[in-house]
């Protein structure tokens, strides 16, 4: 996130597209002295308005930094950065101050958004795009020590009336079957680092019934590395997963498969051991031509690209150009698959992906029998 010289340039006025954000702050305080921008004797005023810390709290402020990046995840950093400049900029264009927040600029701000007036491209954004931009905004102006009154009726009737007008269904991502699956594992080519690896991901995210993001944020065991959202143990009949999510810590339990060819516990194994992996992040890239291992964590839009990739190389979907496949599946489909095939009680796939309610479940079930409970015969008609 870029941070603004001067706390002078808070109005949109000034020829800054961003403000001074908290974590940018912090990071400042939290600099050893000797790369700050200038010396400053304790509690001088810093550059951007906030007070110099003493030198001696330099570690605590480090510590602050460390504490308040941890608080969101980088995605939702990065997307509450993207969206701040975006409202700062359209602020700048109308001649209007983004500080302090006034219920009235920000109604306006969504108005132009819904009706494509942001931006010289006139594509309107959408209704969950809005609602995304407008949390943002509250979050931000509340690390500004000024809250949003996303209640006030110049932000709640317009956001309202928004919904009505513009609404659509949920688009949802096409769900991976096991079918699918099967012949998508065999486009990878088992004889090389890269393809072993890819194998591991596919069948873990499946089988688990994982995010993109809790896949490539897995370690080898715990407290293994710092950026880590969880980690694996392997057993005799399957492989417990750690899971650090949004409303806290999970369990994934994952059983052994009817064949070594399509197991993800012998195909994790396998992946580990010929990769030399004992300590750190379970997925890296692989280099060298495919003959090394880096030690770097895979980032989690890698999962959308093997995803999207063995959908092509396999074939699925094939009465689809490959624009619409490119469109239609994500990781997210790897999730939706398992909501889908798994005929087991319901309440058991729910605790499998985390969900805190069955209707949420059902929502990635893309062929379950939606009339199983025929209501209308149940009543005498």
């Amino acid at each position: 996130m870029t941070m603004a010289d001067d706390a002078q340039d808070s109005s949109a006025g000034s020829g800054k597209d961003d403000l001074p954000d908290i974590i940018d702050l912090v990071m400042e305080m939290g600099r050893p002295a000797e790369q700050k921008k200038a010396p400053s004797p304790p509690l001088a005023g810093t550059a951007n308005g906030m007070e110099r810390l003493p030198v001696h709290l330099d570690a605590l402020a480090d510590r602050a930094r460390d504490y308040v990046e941890a608080a969101n995840s980088a995605n939702t950093r990065r997307a509450y950065a993207s969206d701040w400049k975006h409202f700062a900029a359209w602020c700048r264009r109308q001649h209007l101050n983004a500080l302090p927040p006034e219920p009235q600029v920000v109604g306006l701000y969504i108005t132009a958004c819904a009706s494509g007036a942001v931006t010289g491209d006139k594509k309107p954004n959408s209704v969950s795009t809005i609602e995304r931009r407008l949390s943002s905004l509250a979050w931000n102006f509340a690390q500004r020590g000024q809250p949003l009154d996303r209640k006030d009726r110049h932000i709640a009737t317009v956001l309202a009336g928004i919904r009505n007008t513009h609404a659509k269904p949920p688009v949802q991502k096409e769900a991976i079957l096991p079918e699918d699956l099967l012949i998508m594992l065999e486009t990878l080519d088992r004889g090389s680092l890269r393809g072993l690896r890819d194998r591991a991901m596919l069948l873990l995210g499946f089988a688990g019934g994982l995010r993109r993001s809790e896949i490539v944020g897995l370690d080898v065991g715990r407290d293994q590395t710092n950026d880590s959202s969880g980690w694996i143990e392997i057993f005799d009949k399957g492989m417990l997963v750690t899971l650090r999510g949004k409303t806290g810590w999970r369990e994934v339990e994952i059983g052994r498969g009817a064949s070594d060819a399509t197991c993800p516990v012998v195909s994790m194994q396998t992946w580990l051991k010929l990769a030399r992996i004992g300590h750190g992040p379970l997925f890296r890239r692989v280099t060298g031509q495919g003959k090394a291992v880096g030690a770097e964590r895979l980032k989690d839009q890698e999962v959308a690209r093997l995803v999207k990739r063995a959908v092509l190389a396999a074939g699925v979907r094939g009465d689809l150009s490959e624009g619409e496949r490119g469109q239609k599946f994500s990781g997210h489909s790897l999730r939706a698959g398992l909501a889908s095939s798994a005929e087991v009680d319901e309440r058991y796939v729910q605790k499998q992906l985390g969900h805190a309610s069955a209707e949420m479940t059902r929502r990635y079930q893309r062929r379950r029998d939606r009339f199983l409970v025929n209501l209308t015969k149940a009543s005498g008609l």
